[in-house]
């Protein structure tokens, strides 16, 4: 019995000796990949240019005037077809847009 004891204990020293060590040499090499991960960043930042601005916006092309009115008239005869707008209301928003 003291011969099965002392290998179970020999065993168990050796496992936890492997472990530590196995331990240890994870943090270590994880440290190392930490450090080498933010050198290249750094270098990445570094070496990367600055965004280019953004482009301006793009300048609408000019409607056609004609066309802008129509769209408003038929927008107002909507409006006075749903009840919004009056008779006398309808006919002067559409002095103004005309005249």
């Amino acid at each position: 019995m003291p011969g099965l004891l002392r290998g179970v204990a020999r065993t168990a020293v050796v496992a936890g000796t492997a472990t530590a060590v196995s331990n240890r040499v994870s943090r270590r090499q994880g440290g190392r990949w930490a450090q080498q991960d933010a050198q290249q960043q750094a270098q990445q930042q570094a070496a990367a240019p600055p965004p280019p601005p953004p482009p301006p916006p793009a300048a609408e092309p000019p409607a056609d005037d004609m066309t802008t009115k129509i769209e408003q008239l038929k927008q107002l005869s909507t409006l006075k077809e749903q009840g919004v707008l009056t008779e006398t209301e309808f006919a002067e928003q559409k002095r103004r847009l005309l005249g």
